[in-house]
């Protein structure tokens, strides 16, 4: 017999497979059954806002809401659930920060894996404000180097912000260390831990950081919509809200609240959201993060054995001494587009392919003449089956090239 094409591969005349999910870095899948029900028990038996009244409904519901808020301070290590503050997604969380903070002619420090939510707010900054940002680049694993971005710092540098984990290579960043070096300079640090929290222990205390950004529908297994910003108390006079509007509180005046976390909650909060981000959470605490870790992470090493072993596929930054499962390869020659769409519509294994939102990290791999990696991100709900398959169909889909 000959070898199939890549067009056969791609039209197959089979039934379609079953859905393989390896794209949890863009959202986790599928969500616990306990996140599924607090949704819908919210939506079905209460279904009204938070702070916004004084029915027996909203009393519960503006519990639940601060309820969650204490179990993700004590998640991340605050002392203080005020510091934590809700967002609509990672995104928001990040550009409350950098809106926030960030004045016409500051100098911030970035580095080359950060996403295009802090990339695109610091490039608006840049043309409309006169703001002035160095990245910082990687090194051959994949690494920022905490000197490097210490080096950086200058007298006007109001922001150091860094990604703890790539997005598109899974190597976690030594935020530790930068923390570190930083708490004798004036700089803010700002952390977007959007691929690390429910992934990684993580201390805000320990990472002396002032600002920690996250969605909540990833690490976290909570639904799309969700976010948190850490925000540390001795850094709240120095964050503007960016978002102005109704919280629910002195609403007889028309000046934004001055306490936290109200100051930065404007509009109607997620609560069918914030609900589900709970039991999420509950789930993430129940099974604990180094057994979370820990699963997917040998699943993922198990997908790295079996990739290696075919001819022509390149894993990035591999040397790195920390990781996390989220990994990037292509195969040599070949664009990434095309490989994804063939391991969705032959094999029914949903992975991403392209840049991932974060274009500057590409110049660092090399990658942008294959129109960036192919990426899978394995999540606790994955198995070794799902990841022999995953190998299996990369093998053909080589073999055909």
């Amino acid at each position: 017999m000959g070898k199939t094409s890549p067009a056969e591969l791609a039209n197959p005349s089979i039934p379609e497979p079953p859905r393989i999910y390896l794209d949890n870095a863009a959202t986790s899948w599928p969500k616990p059954e306990q996140v599924v029900e607090a949704i819908a028990s919210y939506y079905r038996d209460s279904g009204v806002p938070a702070f916004r009244g004084i029915s027996g409904q909203t009393s519960g519901t503006d519990q639940g809401v601060e309820r969650c808020r204490q179990k993700l301070a004590q998640f991340i290590g605050s002392k203080n659930k005020n510091e934590i503050v809700f967002a609509f997604n990672g995104t928001d969380a990040l550009n409350m920060v950098l809106q926030g903070v960030i004045s016409p002619r500051d100098h911030v420090v970035a580095t080359t894996i950060e996403h295009n939510s802090v990339l695109r707010p610091l490039s608006y900054l840049v043309n409309e404000k006169g703001v002035e940002v160095n990245y910082v680049d990687i090194d051959k694993n994949g690494l920022v180097d905490p000197d490097k971005i210490v080096a950086a710092v200058r007298p006007n540098t109001k922001l150091v912000c860094i990604s703890h984990v790539s997005n598109v290579t899974g190597v976690i960043q030594p935020v530790e260390a930068i923390g570190k070096r930083l708490r004798d300079h004036h700089a803010l640090f700002l952390i977007d831990a959007a691929q690390s929290l429910g992934h990684l222990e993580l201390n805000v205390q320990e990472i002396g950081c002032d600002f920690l950004a996250a969605p909540g529908h990833k690490g976290l297994y909570g639904p799309l919509g969700t976010g948190l910003l850490y925000a540390a108390e001795r850094s709240w006079q120095k964050i503007r809200p960016y978002r102005l509007g109704g919280t629910g509180t002195q609403s007889d005046s028309d000046v934004q609240p001055e306490q936290m976390p109200t100051r930065l909650e404007s509009g109607n909060l997620n609560v069918g959201g914030i609900l589900g981000l709970e039991a999420g959470l509950d789930f993430v605490i129940e099974n604990t993060i180094a057994e979370v870790h820990k699963k997917s992470l040998q699943l993922s090493t198990h997908a790295i054995d079996g990739l290696l072993t075919i001819p022509g596929v390149e894993i990035y930054c591999l040397g790195a001494p920390e990781r996390t499962a989220v990994l990037s390869f292509n195969i040599s020659g070949r664009d990434s587009r095309e490989i994804a769409t063939i391991l969705e519509s032959a094999f029914g294994i949903q992975t991403r392919a392209g840049f991932h939102c974060s274009p500057k990290v590409h110049s660092s791999l090399g990658t942008f003449e294959s129109a960036g990696t192919i990426r899978i991100s394995i999540g606790f709900f994955n198995t070794v089956d799902e990841i022999d398959k995953l190998v299996e169909a990369v093998s053909q889909i080589a073999a055909a090239m």
